[in-house]
């Protein structure tokens, strides 16, 4: 028997009346007296549901309504019209029992007392929360493990950085085991081995505890490592809503082949790929890289043609990333259909 999603979202709209100011000293004076209003849809008419055990991950451009819609999904804003269902909860009408089953990381904003140290925060967490002593004490002991946050346990947050950081947000957000975390830019900021560390916690939780994971980011690397399913949202509306890999598929124009050749002799030979439909690039001394479009030419033809024309030491073919497909549809070179 199918069970009902997690969350629930049906024609879900946040509309703001925002107050047009006029230029100058007169136009000023004139604001004094006749104000000019206009309505701006932040969210319009949205549409989803995310199950139990999903990763999904919430894409779309500065201003494109992510914020928001997370907003209205944790029960911070009131929608202008529309319905959310989250675990059973409408979140603005009830918050407060609606808060104690989720989880939630706004990028660099700290739910951790800045001047305590942190063991001080969970402490007080657990006490809000209402999380047993012996859940409490084995949940720290995994988040030790996995995040690796028992160096700084009694260190005030104010003086972590900002991967220390983020890691006892986590661990804060999750301290009562929610079953759905909501995540805004969690590793903004940080370096590649912090990123790395996230996201194997993340990973970790979804698969040991199946929490639900809505996350929204700007570094498509932490979608690919994360997320099968993905959502794009532009000025309001989802203008996607299925895999990523579909996606890819649907939107996979560019590939390119990196050859590595066999001595300096093969370089003379290069030349024979400057042609229309081939973009050619040298990466180093004997490295070749060449971009094509894959609806021109064929992948396996081209291949043929390189090793006939020169001796290689190594080949790659590779997709065109994930970022460059998003960059296309944000910029209107691709179209799509919202996926059921």
């Amino acid at each position: 028997m199918a069970t009902d999603p997690l969350i629930y979202v049906h024609d879900l709209a946040k509309h703001f009346r925002t107050f047009r100011r006029r230029e100058g000293v007169w136009g000023s004076i004139q604001n004094l007296f006749v104000r000019e209003y206009q309505t701006v849809a932040a969210v319009d008419r949205v549409n989803f549901s995310i199950n139990c055990g999903e990763m999904v991950g919430y894409i779309g451009p500065n201003g494109a309504g992510k914020s928001t819609t997370i907003k209205m999904l944790t029960g911070i804003l009131v929608p202008t019209s529309g319905e959310i269902r989250v675990n059973g909860f409408v979140p603005h009408r009830q918050r407060s029992q609606y808060v104690k089953t989720i989880g939630v990381v706004f990028g660099q904003r700290t739910q951790l007392w800045w001047d305590i140290a942190v063991i001080e925060s969970f402490k007080l967490l657990r006490r809000i929360y209402g999380v047993s002593q012996r859940d409490f004490d084995a949940r720290m002991e995994l988040f030790g493990h996995v995040l690796g946050i028992g160096d700084y346990l009694y260190t005030p947050v104010r003086k972590l950085s900002l991967g220390e950081r983020m890691r006892c947000d986590l661990a804060g957000a999750l301290l009562h085991n929610p079953p759905l975390l909501f995540l805004d830019e969690p590793t903004i900021g940080l370096d590649v081995v912090a990123k790395d560390h996230i996201r194997h916690f993340l990973h970790n939780m979804n698969r040991e505890l199946r929490t639900t994971v809505l996350l929204t980011t700007h570094d498509l690397d932490d979608i690919e490592e994360l997320c099968r399913r993905i959502m794009i949202i532009d000025h309001g509306r989802v203008l996607y809503d299925g895999p990523l890999d579909q996606l890819k598929q649907q939107l996979l124009r560019t590939k390119q082949v990196k050859f590595a050749l066999k001595d300096r002799v093969q370089s003379a030979r290069i030349g024979a790929f400057s042609r229309d439909g081939l973009e050619l690039e040298q990466v180093d001394e004997l490295t070749y890289r060449i971009r094509f479009d894959r609806t021109r030419v064929a992948t396996a033809d081209l291949i043929r043609q390189i090793l006939g024309a020169v001796e290689v030491r190594d080949l790659l073919i590779e997709d065109e990333s994930i970022e460059e497909i998003i960059k296309r549809i944000y910029a209107g070179e691709a179209s799509l259909e919202v996926s059921a």
